[in-house]
């Protein structure tokens, strides 16, 4: 189940990010989410827009994920280099995904939540986060460039677009797509 991220939350969500980092390093990612990214000023203040969300294991209700979405224009994504977004038309944003590394499906999951409250959406990640880049193309993403984020390092952007009202997600199952692996983006 997803929902919205609360105050409460916040203890666990800490770990779990802490958990990605350490996974990320571990897999030739030193540098996304060095120095304790992202800080919990951040995060408290995406609990209270609204706009942080947790992912909670089925059986158990335990959070095992968190990520970031919202619906709207996203500063990161004004300015594209090496490449031209699919679409001007108004996108939802999903940042941030981490999970604990107990769940299979993860990415998975968030995609088709977004995709649920709108068509239209933009991911992006670090050129070194090899793991995550396979799991957004498994989930039906298109590369479109490099973006920059607030501290001026490079990301490559992705989007996706559904063309019809009533076609299904176009996520994958397997290693890539399933995201079973604490990762960011």
């Amino acid at each position: 189940m997803i929902r919205h991220a609360e105050r409460t939350d916040l203890p666990v969500i800490l770990e779990i990010y802490a958990h990605a980092r350490k996974f990320m390093e571990r897999n030739g990612n030193l540098t996304q989410w060095a120095g304790g990214f992202p800080p919990q000023s951040m995060l408290s203040d995406d609990i209270a827009q609204r706009r942080l969300y947790v992912v909670e294991e089925e059986m158990s209700g335990r959070v095992c994920g968190v990520f970031f979405f919202a619906i709207g224009p996203d500063e990161t994504y004004e300015v594209i280099e090496q490449g031209k977004w699919l679409s001007d038309r108004e996108y939802g944003t999903i940042h941030r995904v981490a999970s604990d590394g107990t769940v299979h499906g993860l990415l998975k999951q968030v995609a088709a939540y977004c995709e649920q409250r709108i068509a239209h959406l933009r991911i992006d990640t670090h050129k070194d986060n090899v793991i995550m880049q396979r799991a957004i193309l498994g989930c039906g993403f298109q590369k479109c460039g490099v973006i920059y984020v607030e501290d001026g390092s490079p990301r490559i952007a992705y989007e996706k677009e559904e063309k019809t009202l009533y076609r299904r997600s176009s996520c994958k199952t397997g290693w890539f797509g399933s995201c079973s692996s604490p990762i960011g983006l």
